[in-house]
């Protein structure tokens, strides 16, 4: 009898175990499609900028490159979660808007053009929604990797799952400019 009691707690240790780790990879990959949809969002907007900016006979060619290799990078994130494959969209799309800003200063014709100064503004809400769903998905990595690397479901881990640790976004950039430093 205790044989049995055992063996059906360590089942059922092994199936809530291995259910949480499944759910938790599941969670992150969803929070991972949900900044994939952000990003492509941003690709119209980018589309339509195109269209636009291509229409200014005086707009600086870097600046529609920029737009289109950003709307080329956005098409190449990886479906499966990585926060590591972001780090080039990101910075892209800053450098993005540091040459829509100059092009607006230089060419004030273009800052009166009411589409291009929506679209822009677009950007910038993407941005903001890409931010939070980036939040969302750091946390959600932060919980898959815990179950993973935690005992003991990371004994189950190890011998059903075989999961590998997802990496989450990080912005050295950002990081950089803060004079506070966690001891970790």
């Amino acid at each position: 009898m205790i044989i049995l009691l055992t063996t059906l707690l360590v089942a059922w240790l092994l199936w809530h175990y291995y259910n949480k780790i499944v759910g938790a990879g599941n969670r992150a990959q969803r929070a991972w499609a949900d900044v994939l949809v952000y990003e492509r969002q941003k690709i119209k907007v980018l589309d339509a900028l195109e269209e636009q900016a291509s229409s200014f006979k005086i707009y600086e060619s870097n600046v529609l490159e920029k737009v289109v290799g950003l709307r080329s990078a956005l098409g190449r994130l990886p479906e499966a979660a990585s926060g590591e494959a972001l780090k080039s969209t990101q910075m892209a799309t800053r450098e993005l808007m540091v040459g829509l800003n100059m092009a607006f200063e230089a060419y004030p014709d273009l800052k009166a053009a009411g589409i291009v100064s929506s679209l822009m503004k677009e950007i910038v809400e993407q941005q903001a929604n890409i931010a939070a769903a980036v939040t969302v998905f750091n946390r959600t990595v932060e919980e898959f990797n815990n179950c993973i690397q935690m005992f003991p479901s990371s004994m189950v881990n190890a011998i059903i799952n075989k999961k590998q640790a997802i990496t989450p976004f990080s912005d050295k950039e950002a990081a950089a400019s803060f004079d506070y430093k966690p001891n970790f």
